[in-house]
């Protein structure tokens, strides 16, 4: 490394106002603090100096970054590299090398002229073991980082809840749904026909300024039309509620419920400043305010006696998410409780649909695929699930098969009505490929394994992510036995499904923090569900199928490779913690798209991120970035 330059004279207090706008120095005690300030030193590098590398080994120092960009790099420092990413001011390096009193894994090196702060390795260690918060961050890097993540983002979130769901909100901000209306002239029929079709328990009645003079309700069929023998062919005019109550954009949803309690109503009109009718709001959206909770759900999915229920119930899992986001719960906790609620509803609607059915006492079972076999859904999934069955001697078993797909096809259909989209894939139980015996579920694993063609491969990163949802489980537990037996034995499937792993990487930029997409001339983009959580779930596949790992989930496998000879080692909650975090954003970003009215995607804009959470980010991606070099490693690739 080219010599530091010291640069003139060291303020004690310019670097305690930079250290205290940075993490972790910005939570260190004031003794820790001044201890840490007493020791630095303040240097120039020229652009392209090397500062750490693995052929220069154990560092003898700490940097923190003060101006300009140092550049990570793997291998050593000769030319040719590949960039990882780029540290900025207030990061320090290389942590895990000096922790570890080993060379780093990276090369550092200025970008262009940088200055720093210095502490050498003595001092470094001494801050280590003196201050508790100094130690977290050194040994738990990322973990740190991400506490400080989690902090920050439940109090957004808790703020945000308690303006969601208090009885201050204005009604604009509630009546977030296009009211239905229709002039005085529509005839009954037709009013009524697209009440039921958009599945909503009121009409507005409108002049042809949009502005409201009438409301009929579903709870005035039956005294003003049925029992009158009113003609459907009447306009709704005639049996309307004229001069229906109103209140502006602006107003309280506490004063909807007083106008609702004082005026025996259950729909309040609500307009905007020239009197058009904007929305409408009922009870039950005022009730939908209160939190919702997890027994709550349970319960109501439990007792559905229909499709609309559980369509309630599956917004209510949103809404439910939302809450436990703005409590802190972590992403691995949360998306298993939305997975557990979304099998609830599932098997409630394969209930209801049995009622409906005369299927053969045959054992069968309902398998799940995908991120809903990991038990990782996300706010924003579609479907992925199949059936394996039992073929008694004697049974015919194409007649049984199209028995069971008549029924998966209503099941399916009523799943997308719930807000599970049908998937684009096929990958579903009414499809006939995927509605199987136990012997051509074998026979589908077996021929993707011995003949790993790329089809073969995408197949497995589907399909080999699977649990039984509804229906005795022994038959996925032979699937596995069999796909553990063939994948275990089987090195060069091994070896294509690693290859296959790497075939994502990271999306660390060279120029930039990160590898963006754009359409349109929209904000840049990562879609963290193809370049985030899939680097970490495909690799964790192949350490499952490896190992005969019996756990679905991304984060149990990964805690159990961290176990193996050949496995990650001590990375393992580094890895879980970065996997965690991708997973936390993608639910955060889908739950501010559907708050807004826009469908849920994974497409995070890096530019939209503070501080900390592009640098989590960073780090996450450079933990992945490892993760691959792992495969790398034991496959030769």
């Amino acid at each position: 490394m080219t010599a530091p330059n010291a640069i003139g004279t060291f303020k004690h207090e310019d670097a305690e106002d930079f250290l205290r706008h940075h993490a972790p120095f910005d939570r260190l005690s004031p003794d820790d603090l001044r201890f840490l300030i007493d020791r630095l030193t303040r240097i120039g590098l020229p652009a392209a100096t090397v500062v750490a590398a693995p052929d220069l080994g154990v560092p003898d120092a700490c940097h923190i970054v003060v101006r300009g960009e140092v550049m990570v790099t793997e291998g050593e420092s000769a030319a040719g590299t590949q960039e990882v990413m780029l540290l900025e001011a207030g990061e320090c390096f290389p942590i895990g090398a000096l922790t570890g009193r080993r060379p780093p894994v990276y090369t550092f090196a200025a970008r262009g002229a940088i200055e720093c702060y210095r502490l050498v390795s003595a001092d470094f260690h001494e801050l280590l073991a003196r201050s508790t918060v100094f130690g977290q961050f050194c040994n738990g890097y990322l973990s740190s980082l991400l506490n400080q993540s989690h902090a920050q983002m439940q109090v957004r979130m808790a703020q945000q809840a308690t303006e969601e769901q208090s009885l201050n909100m204005d009604l604009g901000q509630l009546a977030k749904r296009a009211p239905f209306a229709v002039p005085a002239t529509t005839p009954l029929r037709e009013a009524f026909e697209r009440m039921a079709e958009m599945r909503v328990g009121s009409v507005v009645v409108i002049d042809a300024g949009g502005v409201p003079t009438g409301i009929f309700t579903q709870s005035d069929l039956l005294d003003r039309v049925v029992l009158p023998g009113i003609s459907l062919d009447q306009p709704v005019e005639s049996v309307m509620s004229p001069a229906p109550f109103t209140l502006s954009e602006s107003a309280r949803a506490c004063e909807a419920v007083l106008a609702m309690a004082m005026r025996g109503i259950r729909h309040v009109l609500v307009v905007n400043h020239v009197g058009v009718l904007t929305g409408v709001v009922s009870e039950r959206d005022l009730f939908a305010l209160q939190r919702v909770g997890l027994r709550q759900i349970r319960q109501e999915v439990a007792t559905a006696t229909d499709r609309d229920t559980l369509k309630k119930a599956a917004a209510d899992v949103h809404q439910f998410a939302f809450n436990m986001l703005a409590q802190g719960v972590g992403a691995e906790q949360l998306t298993q409780f939305i997975s557990a609620l979304n099998d609830a509803i599932t098997c409630r609607l394969i209930e209801l649909n049995l009622q409906r059915h005369d299927l053969p006492t045959s054992e069968w079972a309902w398998l799940a695929f995908g991120s809903e076999g990991r038990e990782e859904q996300t706010l924003s999934t579609d479907q992925d699930n199949g059936i394996v069955f039992d073929c008694p001697a004697g049974a015919d078993r194409e007649a049984l098969r199209q028995t069971l797909l008549a029924f998966a096809s209503e099941v399916n259909a009523d799943l997308d009505a719930c807000g599970f989209p049908l998937c684009k894939g096929n990958i579903m139980a009414s499809n006939p490929e995927w509605c199987l015996t136990l012997d051509e579920w074998r026979q589908k694993f077996s021929s993707w394994i011995d003949t790993p063609e790329p089809t073969a491969l995408l197949n497995a990163t589907i399909f080999f992510d699977f649990r039984t949802l509804y229906g005795p489980a022994r038959m996925a537990d032979l699937m596995y036995q069999h796909l553990f037996r063939l994948s275990r034995a089987n090195s060069a499937f091994q070896r294509m499904l690693a290859a296959n792993a790497l075939q994502v990487e990271p999306p660390l930029g060279i120029i930039r923090d990160f590898v963006t997409e754009s359409e349109a001339g929209g904000p840049a983009f990562i879609d963290l569900k193809k370049f985030g959580s899939r680097l970490f779930v495909d690799a964790a596949r192949v350490f499952a199928l490896a190992h005969g790992i019996h756990a679905a989930s991304t984060a149990r496998r990964l805690r159990l490779a961290a176990q193996l000879p050949r496995g990650i080692g001590s990375e393992g909650e580094a890895l879980i913690d970065a996997f965690n975090f991708i997973q936390l954003l993608r639910l955060r970003h889908q739950h501010m798209e559907s708050s807004r009215g826009r469908p849920g995607d994974n497409r995070v804009v890096p530019g939209e991120l503070n501080q900390l959470d592009r640098r989590i980010l960073k780090e996450t991606f450079r933990q992945a970035r490892q993760l691959q070099q792992k495969l790398k490693l034991n496959y030769q690739l």
